[in-house]
């Protein structure tokens, strides 16, 4: 009996002993890095994302535009472009002109964005001016930067909230400025963060609640909704992003790369076989539509 027992305890207290230990699975290494911080994301395919096949692109529509500038997308596919006079066009989903928006002054479209769904922001960046049109591209506000910034701007995108974010590469600076009250809200100085680096910045644009600062050097700079600096993504030669979904797309080694932006993965597709990668000077994506924005106008495809 005595022996009975020695066993029964004795096995009651190996199960209890084992249920106190935590799995492999649940405990992290020490060394390793918080996904918001690595600079080297996992280069593996999405499984939930898997890669089209080649060849499954189908051309909807072509438009001749040649010295098409700056261009984008609002959330309902209608595209926003400046053409080879800084004239900014409205064109509907299949590429069909709604308005057309002709400025009183000459200048250079550097950057369009129409992601806010309020206003559509044009900067021009020889003049130094931000425009703020309505949906229709009627004026509705003219910002003159150089009274209110001492440096030069460089880029520049406007946030969900109205606010804008400015790049001033005089001062080195990601720049917070309220269009309503005419002023700078903050100021996150990149000149730690770049170090002896020589950055030539292109690109700037808020995405659920990041802010991206494209690097054609070194990568892309990310930040919080705020202005703190969160992490770099390695990702050179670049002149653009886009997004689709939670992914950060763009175009390399003549191919589209999707960078999911939560499980730091990546998958890949080939261009259209009839888009000659040399001329895509930019590309924008909406659910079921690719526009390639070429020197000689805009490809539409279904994807």
């Amino acid at each position: 009996m005595r022996l009975l027992l020695f066993h029964f305890f004795f096995f009651l207290h190996s199960q209890l002993a084992q249920a106190q230990v935590p799995s492999a699975a649940s405990v992290a290494p020490a060394a390793r890095v918080a996904p918001v911080e690595t600079a080297a994301p996992v280069r593996s395919l999405n499984p939930v994302s898997p890669t089209p096949a080649s060849g499954t692109w189908a051309l909807a529509k072509t438009l001749a535009l040649p010295g098409v500038g700056a261009a984008s997308l609002d959330r309902r596919g209608t595209l926003y472009l400046a053409d080879r006079d800084n004239n900014l066009r409205q064109l509907s989903r299949d590429g069909q002109p709604l308005n057309t928006y002709s400025p009183t002054q000459p200048g250079h479209v550097a950057i369009i964005e129409a992601w806010n769904q309020n206003s559509v922001l044009v900067f021009y960046d020889d003049r130094q001016q931000v425009l703020l049109l309505d949906r229709f591209l009627a004026p509705l506000s003219e910002i003159r930067l150089a009274d209110y910034i001492d440096g030069t701007v460089r880029t520049a995108t406007l946030a969900p909230d109205g606010l804008l974010w400015l790049f001033d590469e005089s001062a080195l600076a990601l720049r917070e400025f309220d269009p309503q009250a005419l002023r700078v809200v903050q100021s996150t100085p990149l000149d730690l963060i770049i170090g002896r680096s020589r950055p030539d910045f292109r690109f700037l644009r808020q995405y659920q609640n990041n802010v991206y600062l494209v690097d054609y050097t070194s990568g892309i700079f990310v930040f919080d909704n705020l202005g703190n600096y969160r992490k770099k993504l390695p990702f050179t030669g670049l002149d653009f992003i886009t997004f689709r979904g939670d992914e950060l797309v763009y175009l390399g080694a003549g191919q589209l790369h999707f960078f999911h932006l939560y499980s730091l993965t990546e998958r890949t597709q080939p261009l259209p076989p009839d888009l000659d990668a040399t001329t895509v000077r930019q590309v924008l994506l909406s659910d079921q539509l690719a526009y390639f924005i070429t020197t000689e106008g805009v490809r539409i495809y279904h994807l």
